[in-house]
C-alpha cells in the first residue's frame, strides 16, 4: 500500500512540474470520463433524485396496492404470495430498463453529435474505450442509486418477504447493464432520434408487459413465451424474483445471469465497434 501510493505521489509531482508529464493509467483516464459526468450531474441531481423516489410510489400506489388488493381478493395472489410480493421483484428489474433507455439513447446521441462531447474527450489522450467505459460505469451508478431507493420505498409498503431482497441490487444492476450496452451500439448508428421512437414503441414497452413483470408468462400464448424466455427483461425479473423470495435455487440463478452477461458482453463489443466507426474511422 505504502508502495503503491507512493508511486502514485511520484506521478502526480511529475505532472504537476514542468516538461513532460508520464501518460495517465487506463484507470485514471476512465475516472477522468467517470469525473466529467459526475460534474454534469451536478446539475440535474436533484430532479433525478425525486423523480426516482416518486416512480416507487406511483407503481406501489397504483400496481401494487391498488391492482393488488383486486387480485389477491380474487385469486388470492400469485404462486401462494400477495401480488404485491410478487409484482415487486419484477417492477425492480422492470425499472432498471427504463432508466438504462434513457441514459443511453438521447444523452449519447447528443454526445454523439449535438454537443459532440465525445470528440472533445477523443481530442485528449483518452480512447474510445475509456470514453465508453467511463460512461457506462456512470450509468451503472445511476442504475445502482435507482435501485436502492426503489427497493428502500418498496419495502416500505411490505413489498419484500426476505432479507435476501437486499441482492435484488446487484441483480437489477446487471439487468440495466444488458440494455445499455445494446442501447449504447444502436445509438451510435443514429443520426436522428427517429429510431428512438421504434425502439421505445416496439421494443422496450413490449418488454415491459409481456417478459413476466406483472403476470407469469405461463399466461401468455404458447408461441410467445419463448419470445420471452430470450429477452433481457425476463432473465432479470426472474432472478430478481428468486433472490426475492429468499433461498434461490443456484442454478437457475446462476443462468439468468449468465444470460444477463453475455447480452452486457455481446453489446460492449457491438458498441465498441460502432462508436470507433462513428467517431475514428
Amino acid at each position: 500500500m505504502t508502495t503503491t501510493s507512493s508511486a502514485a505521489s511520484v506521478r502526480g509531482d511529475a505532472r504537476a512540474a514542468p516538461g513532460p508529464r508520464p501518460p495517465l493509467t487506463g484507470p485514471e483516464r476512465v475516472l477522468a470520463v467517470v469525473g466529467y459526468h459526475l460534474a454534469v450531474y451536478q446539475r440535474t441531481w436533484r430532479a433525478s433524485i425525486t423523480s426516482r423516489v416518486l416512480s416507487p410510489v406511483l407503481f406501489m400506489l397504483s400496481m401494487g396496492v391498488g391492482l393488488g388488493a383486486l387480485v389477491d381478493s380474487r385469486a388470492g395472489g400469485i404462486d401462494g404470495r400477495p401480488y404485491l410480493q410478487f409484482v415487486v421483484p419484477g417492477i425492480v428489474a422492470a425499472q432498471t430498463m427504463w432508466v438504462a433507455w434513457s441514459e443511453s439513447s438521447y444523452q449519447v446521441l447528443g454526445y454523439l453529435k449535438w454537443n459532440m462531447a465525445y470528440h472533445a474527450q477523443l481530442a485528449t489522450p483518452l480512447g474510445v474505450r475509456d470514453v465508453l467505459a467511463g460512461h457506462f460505469l456512470t450509468i451503472a451508478g445511476h442504475l445502482g442509486v435507482a435501485t436502492a431507493l426503489f427497493l428502500a420505498v418498496s419495502s416500505l409498503f411490505g413489498g419484500f418477504a426476505s432479507w435476501w431482497a437486499v441482492l435484488c441490487l446487484p441483480v437489477a444492476v446487471l439487468t440495466g447493464l444488458a440494455f445499455v450496452t445494446p442501447i449504447f451500439a444502436f445509438t451510435a448508428t443514429q443520426e436522428g432520434d427517429n429510431g428512438f421512437n421504434i425502439l421505445y414503441r416496439w421494443i422496450i414497452t413490449p418488454l415491459m408487459l409481456f417478459s413476466g413483470t406483472f403476470f407469469p408468462i405461463a399466461q401468455l400464448p404458447g408461441w410467445m413465451q419463448p419470445v420471452a424466455w430470450v429477452t433481457p427483461l425476463w432473465h432479470g425479473v426472474q432472478a430478481c424474483r428468486a433472490v426475492a423470495y429468499g433461498m434461490p435455487h443456484a442454478g437457475p440463478l446462476v443462468a439468468h445471469l449468465a444470460v444477463l452477461v453475455t447480452y452486457i458482453l455481446v453489446g460492449w463489443w457491438l458498441a465498441e465497434r460502432s462508436f470507433t466507426r462513428r467517431l475514428v474511422s
